[in-house]
């Protein structure tokens, strides 16, 4: 294990924290709020700690996926650590478990709070929940990959270990132009979508906020309604940029690159908008009789859909009083999720493909036995191992959901609080249903569920592996 390039890479991810930090504690100068200065004495110790890590330069440069993903598993441990301590030191959240639960909700992009009376808080750390969500939902480490030299050609297992989806690729031939291009798309659809907020004339902290949050397809409002108390024009922006958070980027490179045809001609994009136009089709038949207009169902149904499938967790209605046939919708978009290499949480669509092919090619090889059978995406042949990749991927995430359910229940809680829950965190959505629905917060679950639901949120963002190779011993001998 080279040790020492994962603690440089850990002093780089502080240090980048303690620049994000500025932006609440001017927040905090510009509405004159004391919460500010939280944030200052935060980004001084994470200024400190972090020049302190990355000082002295690695004997080796080089790195493979297992110290990629433990160093990223690692950074995004340290980072909530770290960027839960204003909320303690503003006694906002006062207890260390509420404030690490918080701040993991924030850069996983899963949406959860335990704050039962957002409205209250301070401007200062309303903007540091959302801008979380914008760190998080892209990751850090490709944020720093597009500032920071690393390592050269190593830089691709970092990606490898924090970006969604069953395969990682560069756009471009260097690692480092690839996280910029990826950073260029994701700033320019943020600050499209505030400006689109702006014309609507929601209020600028708010249309900050909420881009922020959208971007990152996290779900942290500024109002303890979501979104619902804002105009039907800002709902369809939001969930107009949800849906195109949820996108494939590489279809956006291609889109710059004028080449339309590959970017159209994704598999994974095709079924995406697919699956997002019968959410809507059949959220709005089965649920229309509880709106007073056809648009106010149609609004309801399209922005539910998009909330859901990019795991996003912002909300307009409490989805959990329709009916059953919408609830059971609900919780198979939470399932699915986004498309990978999105912003967007849950298996992803790309997955759910794989797997259906791999199945009904199984299914045709017992019709015709001597018959070969190649399973395509996009044109392409999928090889053994993405395809064994993704079974296995699919079982270790059933085998993390069922133990982690086994542990929440302990509480004695209903089946569907702790069903949705944990089905909320692991695919990051935020709420669930039942007492974890749209409407409540997750303040009433005890310590050990928080710290499970802590888990659950690091491993479905990064992918499940790197949080387990974390706890592995064996990953820890110097090689």
């Amino acid at each position: 294990m080279n040790v020492s390039i994962i603690r440089r890479i850990i002093g780089y991810v502080l240090m980048l924290e303690a620049i994000l930090m500025l932006a609440p504690a001017l927040a905090g100068v510009i509405y004159g709020e004391d919460e500010g200065v939280a944030y200052i004495i935060t980004a001084l110790i994470c200024l400190t700690v972090g020049g302190a890590l990355s000082f002295k330069k690695p004997k080796r440069n080089v790195f493979y996926l297992k110290e990629g993903c433990v160093a990223t598993a690692l950074s995004w441990v340290i980072l909530s650590l770290f960027g839960c301590i204003p909320f303690m030191i503003t006694k906002e959240i006062p207890f260390f478990i509420n404030a690490l639960f918080e701040t993991v909700s924030g850069f996983t992009t899963t949406g959860s709070t335990i704050i039962d009376d957002v409205e209250a808080m301070s401007h200062a750390s309303l903007l540091w929940r959302s801008e979380t969500h914008w760190i998080g939902g892209m990751g850090v480490l490709v944020f720093i990959m597009a500032v920071v030299s690393l390592s050269g050609g190593s830089n691709i297992n970092l990606l490898k270990a924090e970006s969604p989806g069953p395969s990682v690729g560069k756009l471009v031939p260097k690692m480092k132009t690839t996280a910029r291009w990826l950073y260029v798309i994701y700033a320019a659809f943020t600050v499209a979508e505030f400006l689109f907020l702006v014309i609507g004339k929601m209020p600028v902290f708010d249309a900050l906020c909420t881009a922020l949050g959208t971007a990152g397809t996290g779900g942290f409002g500024v109002k303890n309604n979501s979104i619902g108390g804002y105009s039907p024009y800002v709902q369809w922006v939001v969930t107009i940029f949800m849906l195109l958070f949820g996108v494939n980027f590489n279809a956006y490179y291609f889109i710059i690159l004028r080449q339309l045809k590959k970017a159209f001609s994704i598999d994974e994009v095709k079924v995406y908008f697919s699956i997002v136009l019968c959410g809507i089709a059949i959220f709005f038949l089965n649920s229309h009789r509880l709106f007073n207009t056809t648009g106010e169902a149609l609004r309801a149904a399209s922005f539910q859909t998009a909330s859901l499938v990019t795991s996003t967790g912002f909300t307009t209605v409490d989805y959990d009083t329709w009916p059953n046939l919408s609830k059971l919708l609900a919780l198979m978009l939470m399932t699915v999720g986004a498309c990978s290499g999105s912003t967007g949480g849950g298996i992803k669509v790309s997955r759910f493909i794989i797997a259906f092919k791999g199945a009904y090619n199984e299914i045709c090889s017992y019709i015709h036995p001597k018959s070969v059978r190649r399973t395509r995406m996009d044109g392409n042949t999928l090889s053994e191992d993405i395809i064994r990749a993704t079974a296995i991927y699919i079982f270790t995430f059933a085998a993390i959901f069922a133990a982690s359910i086994f542990i929440v229940a302990i509480e004695g809680h209903d089946y569907m609080t702790n069903f949705s829950a944990v089905l909320a965190e692991m695919n990051n959505i935020g709420p669930g249903m039942s007492m974890a629905g749209p409407s409540e917060t997750f303040s009433f679950f005890t310590p050990l569920s928080k710290c499970v639901f802590i888990f659950d949120m690091l491993a479905g963002r990064l992918e499940l592996y790197p949080m387990l190779l974390l706890i592995n011993p064996a990953v820890w001998k110097r090689s």
